[in-house]
């Protein structure tokens, strides 16, 4: 997995060191403990399903996901959070270790995360992380920058 993603990065023109752990890191509480960061500098990818399409949503791990802010970035009637079939059928990946980009997924990028210079995103597999400048990674992903964030949790 991680030869994938690093060549899938290598094609977007990011160059990531991934950091197998022996902490998972599945969790937004589990990754910023394991590489001593601020949850906020998580980069966590969710896939939702928008009027029956997939799509990423990369979005700081300080906040849940708002779908109704989803639904009107997108302009769709309904998202919902994907099952977990759907996440690996949409990715190649399992929850816990969806990495932002080497699937043909539309990327919606919170906005909330351009706050910080570097963030911490998953690598694919529940161990692994990369870290990435913010700008770069939503450029490089093609992804749409928009505020996704509900309350802080």
């Amino acid at each position: 997995m991680r030869d994938r993603l690093a060549e899938c990065a290598r094609e977007l023109g990011l160059e990531v060191q991934v950091q197998r752990l022996e902490a998972s890191t599945r969790t937004v509480k589990d990754a910023a403990e394991a590489v001593g960061c601020q949850e906020s500098e998580i980069a966590k990818a969710i896939v939702f399903v928008a009027d029956g399409d997939p799509v990423l949503c990369v979005a700081s791990g300080r906040h849940r996901i708002d779908v109704d802010k989803l639904a009107d970035a997108l302009d769709v009637a309904e998202v919902r959070q994907a099952t977990p079939g759907e996440v690996r059928a949409a990715t190649g990946y399992a929850i816990g270790g969806v990495p932002p980009f080497g699937h043909d997924v539309p990327v919606l990028f919170d906005e909330s995360l351009l706050e910080h210079e570097r963030v911490w995103a998953a690598a694919g597999d529940p161990n692994s992380l990369f870290c990435v400048d913010p700008r770069r990674l939503a450029d490089c992903t093609g992804a749409r920058v928009v505020a996704v964030g509900a309350a802080p949790v």
